[in-house]
């Protein structure tokens, strides 16, 4: 059964994919029988360029795409290469690390109840520093260049290329190259980013991408923090998509082509700047120069990540104080008083929710534990990884806009009557989910110690046997953690849940963001404390049932 596994995964994370870019493409180009379409024509594209603010849309989405990008990837490598092997790493390295289980629209919300007029950054400082009676008139939250956009994708996407790189970071002689550096002069910053950085880039460079991809054709954060005149144009699309108007999915769907263009361009963009930046390191690298004196930025490198990790945990203290709090006028610093009044209004229409998000969680996490255990175990029986072509085809779900393929496979979904189904949901929702698990759990499985497995054989136990009695007890911490990871990535999904369910199963993530345009911030905070809640929960499991099935077997719980 286990030669079915790698078929399987390729069918669940390509052939979704393919069809969706399929049923995309056709009603682009005005092929959609189902509304009358039936010839094709480029009728979509000349209405999707009339549109008003059209261009300056797309613009805006490639350049947030690259900034967000380019900000990440710097306080990622700033930081690594500043502080590897020190206390300081460690401790920042632990701070951060949580900060992946916080779903996006939830970070969203946090930063915004910090940065705006009103925001608790303004009041910490008000009027003492500022002298604001009241909140500044300024447009900070939704601002028409997309700075706070920018930055409330910058907080989130910084935890995952951090893990990324920390997983990386074994495969590359990281410390050896370190010491050598440093004996040859080079201060640490420099050394480690002369000797170590490129080939480590390398291996995080598919997670590059996938961050290019998700900041330039995300919705629920720009919902939340984006401009709105024009909105950025996946905003735009899934507004068109939801249109009374059918012929408006026409439109749509020719936008999502043109989004699929700017994620290209902007991915394209990425790979020149990539050649320039190289070419620019080698030059530097030939003046031999040390740098020794890189104290200033070693600490602006470890002072832009602490104060990233401490913007989205102020963020989400301050969701969770909103939740419970009475009467909390600016410029006070506190509420008057605290009060259970706003979860009490919001429990019932919490209900649903709430069981729609843990059941299709727990559904698609446990089928893609499944199918990456199945997989990781089949790879053992072969002794072949797929190496790169593998890899890639992990994080092809990420990589390719979500709205580039989920309008199209909306579409085929409704064509073939299996839409708004608990089925469909749970299977669009493992699309994304599969990916994430079998990375979480990849690198562990990797580098369990074979040796116990020969052992249990040289015994008479068969492979089944080894499987259930020696490979998964020692590896149950590593599996709990990606099932965590995985319930996390399926909480935080907003657009499958809205175009494939069709608003049928709402969850905590589209109730939340749905919120997110009104004015009451009680229950704003209720919905996204309760939406950051849930994988905190799925995280904390993970570290306590490993302590307490194994807790006579410190080696095993150490794992």
């Amino acid at each position: 059964m286990l030669r079915l596994a790698p078929p399987l995964a390729l069918f669940v994370l390509a052939v979704p994919l393919a069809c969706g870019l399929f049923g995309t493409i056709l009603p682009a180009f005005g092929f959609l029988p189902a509304i009358g379409g039936t010839t094709l024509t480029l009728d979509p594209f000349a209405d999707l360029f009339a549109q008003p603010g059209i261009a300056r849309s797309a613009v805006q989405s490639l350049l947030i795409g690259l900034v967000t990008t380019a900000i990440s990837l710097a306080m990622v490598a700033g930081f690594v290469c500043a502080w590897y092997g020190t206390r300081a790493f460690a401790l920042i390295q632990h701070l951060v690390s949580p900060l992946l289980a916080v779903p996006h629209a939830a970070a969203a919300f946090g930063f915004a109840f910090m940065i705006a007029p009103s925001g608790y950054l303004a009041r910490l400082f008000s009027p003492w520093a500022t002298g604001w009676e009241r909140p500044p008139d300024a447009l900070i939250v939704n601002d028409p260049m997309g700075l706070a956009l920018i930055g409330g994708l910058v907080i989130k996407e910084v935890p995952f290329l951090l893990l990324i790189t920390l997983a990386a970071l074994p495969q590359v002689p990281a410390m050896r190259a370190l010491n050598l550096g440093q004996s040859l002069g080079y201060g640490r910053l420099m050394g480690f980013m002369f000797t170590t950085w490129p080939a480590l880039y390398r291996q995080i460079r598919l997670a590059v991408f996938a961050v290019i991809a998700y900041a330039s054709a995300n919705v629920d954060v720009a919902f939340i923090l984006g401009p709105t005149t024009p909105a950025t144009l996946p905003v735009r699309l899934v507004d068109w998509m939801n249109d009374p108007d059918l012929s408006m999915r026409f439109m749509a769907c020719a936008g999502a082509v043109l989004q699929v263009a700017v994620t290209g361009a902007a991915l394209v963009i990425w790979v020149g700047l990539e050649r320039v930046m190289g070419a620019l390191a080698e030059r530097v690298c030939e003046t031999g120069r040390r740098f020794r004196r890189d104290g200033w930025a070693r600490t602006v490198a470890g002072g832009a990540m602490t104060v990233s990790a401490l913007l989205v945990f102020g963020g989400l203290a301050v969701l969770a104080l909103w939740s419970v709090a009475g009467l909390w006028q600016f410029p006070d610093a506190l509420p008057d008083g605290l009060s259970l009044r706003a979860w009490m209004r919001s429990a019932p229409a919490l209900a649903d929710p709430f069981a729609t998000t843990v059941i299709i969680g727990l559904a698609a996490t446990l089928i893609s534990v499944a199918i990456a255990l199945a997989c990781l175990q089949r790879e053992n029986q072969t002794g072949r990884t797929g190496g790169s072509r593998a890899l890639a085809l992990v994080y092809l779900p990420l990589v390719v806009p979500q709205i580039g393929f989920l309008f199209g496979l909306q579409l085929l979904l409704v064509a073939a009557d299996a839409d708004k189904s608990w089925a469909a949901l749970i299977f669009v929702h493992t699309i994304f989910v599969l990916p994430y698990v079998f990375l979480s759990l990849s690198a562990p499985w990797r580098a369990y110690d074979r040796r116990y497995e020969a052992l249990a054989t040289a015994l008479g136990a068969g492979e089944a046997r080894t499987f259930w009695r020696i490979r998964l007890p020692m590896l149950t911490r590593a599996v709990l953690t990606a099932s965590a990871v995985g319930f996390a990535v399926s909480v935080g999904q907003y657009l499958p849940t809205l175009l494939i369910g069709a608003g049928r199963f709402p969850t905590i993530t589209t109730e939340a963001v749905a919120l997110g345009s009104g004015g009451d911030r009680r229950v704003i905070g209720v919905y996204a404390f309760l939406q950051m809640l849930l994988p905190l929960i799925g995280f904390a499991l993970a570290s306590l049932v490993p302590a307490l099935l194994f807790r006579n077997r410190r080696a095993i719980r150490a794992m």
